[in-house]
């Protein structure tokens, strides 16, 4: 998809002058489901166009049958990711398996599409040892982080290590949110990448809200995307509801990583439909329906649902039948993650360490003795 096409970005031109000639955010379906830039949408493919709608599809049956989970007290802390979907799928489909994701609270679709299990997702939020299991397997993925932000320096080095063993085609990437973009995490770990000119692409998904406060007052900055003007970071806006102009401009990003000239900072314009998370927050509480609606009518499925349903390639019989699908599948691995193993504090001691230290190594003796008997 779009593999040999020009860039939509200019990224070394972005950098060059530390300007952004793209003064309204990268799109190419307006909420109305309009095409509104063919060159670009002629780009992809029927198929292409039916494989991003149902990678939201699922997300969003995923957020439902999980969100179903939680309130049956069967899930730990849980991120909803309700209005997302396009900023999330658009850009996890235009990663690549080789490259390291550094996700957060809110990045499970993203860390189940780069190779993680839904099961392995579900005992992450309960808190087992075996959520990571993954990494046994080769998916280059850590953990989604809870502290705010620290991802972003993770991921630096990470990027950094990719640039030092010399692997190719390869880049580093991780995702926060707006909020994220007010911690010193954030400065260190973009300031960091460029100093080395790193291949890290930096995500900051902008929902507009950080938990109860608003974009408006997190900052004065005019776009989150300008953040890495001092550190010499080019950054992009782009229509985070718009899955295609998300898929293009993350793939552009990743080029431009991967090609040597350093990292690069991407904000997607996008909606947190529901509440900030599973532990009881209340959207009512700070934002009202007249706020809420103008971001609900630029629903991401129902933007691309009315094009592909225009070119008589989708309908809702088949996206019912897929929604049933998916769901039937998560059942399954929520079964699957409460069958696994009761946890014992040997368990995670053992799990501390790749060796053990010699103080790790007597608890882990001495735990094991007393849960022997």
């Amino acid at each position: 998809m779009a593999a040999n096409s020009k860039h939509v970005v200019d990224f070394g031109h972005i950098k060059s002058t530390m300007s952004d000639p793209y003064k309204k955010p990268v799109q190419l379906i307006d909420e109305n489901g309009k095409i509104v830039n063919k060159e670009l949408f002629d780009r992809f493919s029927d198929d292409d166009l039916v494989n991003l709608m149902e990678k939201m599809v699922w997300e969003r049956a995923l957020h439902e049958q999980t969100m179903n989970f939680s309130r049956q007290g069967r899930l730990g802390f849980y991120a909803p990711t309700y209005g997302e979907e396009a900023s999330e799928m658009g850009i996890a489909h235009a990663m690549k398996k080789q490259d390291y994701l550094f996700p957060a609270y809110r990045d499970l679709p993203q860390l189940i599409q780069h190779g993680a299990t839904v099961k392995e997702g579900y005992l992450w939020s309960k808190g087992h040892y075996q959520c990571y299991d993954y990494v046994r397997r080769g998916v280059r993925a850590w953990i989604p982080q809870i502290i705010i932000g620290a991802q972003y320096v993770q991921m630096a080095g990470a990027a950094l290590g990719i640039k030092k063993n010399g692997e190719k085609d390869t880049v580093a990437y991780a995702f926060t949110g707006d909020g994220g973009t007010s911690q010193g995490d954030f400065y260190e770990g973009i300031n960091f990448a460029s100093s080395f000119q790193a291949p890290a692409v930096f995500f900051v998904q902008n929902n507009g809200w950080a938990i109860s406060v608003p974009r408006k007052t997190q900052t004065a900055a005019e776009t989150l995307a300008q953040k890495g003007v001092a550190s010499g970071v080019p950054g992009v806006q782009v229509d985070g509801m718009d899955i295609l102009a998300t898929y293009l401009v993350a793939k552009d990003a990743r080029d431009f990583a991967v090609a040597g000239n350093g990292p690069v900072l991407v904000e997607t314009l996008t909606y947190r439909f529901g509440a900030h998370s599973s532990a009881g927050d209340d959207p009512s509480r700070y934002r009202t329906k007249e706020e809420e609606k103008p971001w609900f009518d630029k629903d991401p499925l129902i933007r691309l649902r009315k094009v592909l349903t225009d070119k008589k390639l989708w309908d809702q019989d088949k996206e019912d039948k897929l929604v049933a699908q998916y769901k039937d599948e998560f059942k399954q691995a929520m079964k699957d993650a409460e069958a696994a193993p009761k946890q014992k504090v040997s368990d995670f001691l053992k799990h501390t360490f790749e060796v053990p230290t010699p103080d790790v190594a007597a608890d882990i003796e001495k735990f094991q003795a007393k849960e022997s008997k």
